[in-house]
C-alpha cells in the first residue's frame, strides 16, 4: 500500500467533522481584515461552503447543524500561499499526501502555483475542487516558461518567438489560469509570449526575465513581479550590463542609485504591478550558510529526503553559484530588500504574500506562509497590512472579493480560528485552533490527528 494510499485512509476519520451542511461558529471575535476592527462575540452560520448569516451572539439561536463554540477566538479569513510550487521536480512526488496537506493544516486555504508538471497540478486542482483530494483550492500556471537551456524539469524551453507563442497556445488550451515566466526566456521570444498571452485573453505573471528591463515588463503589461527581480536592476547605474552579463548583490549595491530606484517605484506605483517579495525565501538563499535549518522546531513536517539530501545539496549549489560575494554583503543585501519593500509600500504599490515553497531550504509549505508574514512586518507593514497580503490582497488580485478575502455573508468559507489575535502580534497566527475550507471544518482534534500524519508521511520519504 502507498503512502498516498494510506493517507486517504486516514482522512475519512477527518471527513464526518466537515460534512455538517449546516456549521455555526460562535462566540469568537471577527477580525474585519479592510480595517482592522474586531468584532467580538460573534456568530458566524455557514450553509454549504458559504456563510449565511454574521450576528453577535446575543442575538443567534442556533439550533441546527454543528455548533462550535469559538469563545476566546479569533476569525480570520483563509490564507493564501501566492507563489508556490506542488509539483516541482524532486519533490512532485510529494505533492499530493505531503504538500498539499501541510497547507490546510497551516491554514493556507488557497494557492498560486507557479510551476509544477502540468498534468500532476491540472489533476490536482480539478481533485481539490471535487474534495477528491486533501488540499487549498488551487490556480495554476503548469510548467515556467524557461530559456532553451533551463535546468528544471516544470519548465518549457524556450528558444525563439514561435516557441513562445506555441507554449502559451498549448498551455492555454489545456486550462491553466495563467502564464509563468522565468529569467532565461531570451529577449524576443518575451516579447511574443506577451503578446500571444494578450491575444488569448490570458495574463502572463513571473520574473523579470534576465534579457528583459523591468521598464519592458510593465509596459508589455507583465502582471506580477516575483522576488523583486528586475527591481534591484532598474536601481541600479548598470542596468543595461544586466541585460547580458553577471549579476550579483555586491554588483546591486555597488551599482545602487536612489534617483533610479525612486522612478522605477514610481513606475510600478502608476501601472499596479502587483510584487510578491518572498522574503523569508530571499532571506534563506542568501544567508544560506549562515542559517542552521537542523535547528527549525518544525523539521519533522518536512519530508526526510528533503533533510537530507536535497537542502544539503542545494545549500552546496546555492553557494556555487549565487552566494558568491562574503557574508556580510549578503546580510547587507537582505536588509536592502527589506529597505525596497518598504518604499514600495509606502508609494502604495500591491503585495501579495508567497513563499516560493517547497523550493529551496527549509521552505517548509504552510508554515513557510506565516514566516513569510513576520518578514513583511520587519519591513515595515503593520500586522494587519501583513494580514492583508494573504488575505484580502489575493482577492482583489483575482477580482473575487465577492468569494474572498473578508468575512461577510455570501463569501466561501475558507476561514481560520485562532487562539491569539493576529493585529496584536502578527505571529499569532500560528495559533491556529481550527480552520473551515470550503465550509469544512477541521476542529483542534482534527488538526492534531493530520499534523501527526503528515510527521509520519514526512518521516518515511
Amino acid at each position: 500500500m502507498s503512502i498516498l494510499q494510506k493517507f486517504l485512509l486516514f482522512l475519512p476519520l477527518l471527513v464526518p467533522c466537515a460534512k455538517a451542511q449546516t456549521l455555526t461558529i460562535t462566540h469568537a471575535t471577527l477580525i474585519d481584515v479592510t480595517n482592522g476592527k474586531s468584532q467580538p462575540d460573534t456568530t458566524v452560520v455557514i450553509n454549504r461552503n458559504r456563510i449565511s448569516s454574521i450576528a453577535h451572539s446575543t442575538k443567534a439561536n442556533p439550533k441546527a447543524g454543528q455548533i462550535v463554540d469559538a469563545k476566546g477566538q479569533y476569525l480570520i479569513p483563509g490564507l493564501w500561499d501566492m507563489h508556490t510550487h506542488v509539483y516541482f521536480d524532486g519533490t512532485a512526488a510529494d505533492g499530493t499526501d505531503l504538500i498539499l496537506p501541510l497547507f490546510l493544516a497551516n491554514g493556507v486555504t488557497g494557492i498560486r502555483d507557479m510551476g509544477s508538471a502540468l498534468d500532476s497540478v491540472l489533476q490536482a486542482r480539478d481533485d481539490v475542487a471535487a474534495h477528491r483530494v486533501f488540499g487549498p483550492r488551487m490556480v495554476v500556471s503548469g510548467p515556467m516558461l524557461d530559456g532553451p537551456k533551463s535546468h528544471y524539469k516544470a519548465a518549457v524551453p524556450i528558444a525563439t518567438p514561435e516557441d513562445g507563442r506555441n507554449a502559451v497556445d498549448m498551455l492555454k488550451s489545456r486550462g491553466v489560469d495563467f502564464i509563468k515566466v522565468q529569467s532565461g526566456v531570451p529577449r524576443e521570444a518575451y516579447f511574443a509570449i506577451a503578446e500571444e498571452s494578450k491575444k488569448l485573453g490570458i495574463e502572463f505573471e513571473g520574473h523579470v526575465p534576465d534579457s528583459i528591463r523591468a521598464s519592458e515588463a510593465v509596459s508589455v503589461g507583465q502582471r506580477t513581479f516575483e522576488h523583486l527581480i528586475g527591481i534591484f536592476e532598474a536601481s541600479s547605474l548598470d542596468e543595461d550590463k544586466y541585460l547580458t552579463g553577471t549579476k550579483t548583490p555586491g554588483m546591486f549595491l555597488q551599482s545602487y542609485d536612489p534617483a533610479r530606484e525612486a522612478g522605477i517605484i514610481q513606475l510600478l506605483a502608476k501601472n499596479h504591478v502587483w510584487q510578491c517579495p518572498t522574503l523569508f525565501w530571499e532571506r534563506g538563499q542568501w544567508l544560506v550558510d549562515a542559517i542552521d535549518y537542523t535547528r527549525d522546531p518544525d523539521l519533522a513536517y518536512a519530508g526526510h529526503i528533503w533533510v537530507t539530501k536535497q537542502w544539503p545539496a542545494a545549500q552546496k549549489g546555492i553557494l556555487k553559484s549565487l552566494d558568491t560575494d562574503p557574508l556580510a554583503v549578503r546580510e547587507k543585501f537582505v536588509d536592502h530588500e527589506l529597505d525596497i519593500v518598504r518604499k514600495l509600500h509606502a508609494a502604495n504599490v500591491p503585495f501579495l504574500a508567497g513563499t516560493d515553497t517547497p523550493a529551496g531550504v527549509d521552505v517548509i509549505p504552510g508554515i513557510s506562509l506565516h514566516l513569510e508574514l513576520q518578514r513583511f512586518v520587519a519591513a515595515g507593514f503593520t500586522p494587519l497590512e501583513a494580514l492583508q497580503t494573504a488575505t484580502l490582497n489575493p482577492a482583489r488580485f483575482y477580482n473575487r472579493l465577492n468569494d474572498f478575502g473578508t468575512i461577510q455573508r455570501g463569501r466561501i468559507a475558507d476561514l481560520v480560528l485562532l487562539r491569539a489575535n493576529p493585529l496584536d502580534n502578527i505571529g499569532n497566527t500560528r495559533k491556529i485552533a481550527g480552520v473551515i475550507a470550503d465550509g469544512h471544518y477541521f476542529s483542534p482534534q482534527d488538526l492534531d490527528q493530520l499534523r501527526a500524519r503528515i510527521k509520519q508521511i514526512a518521516a518515511a520519504k
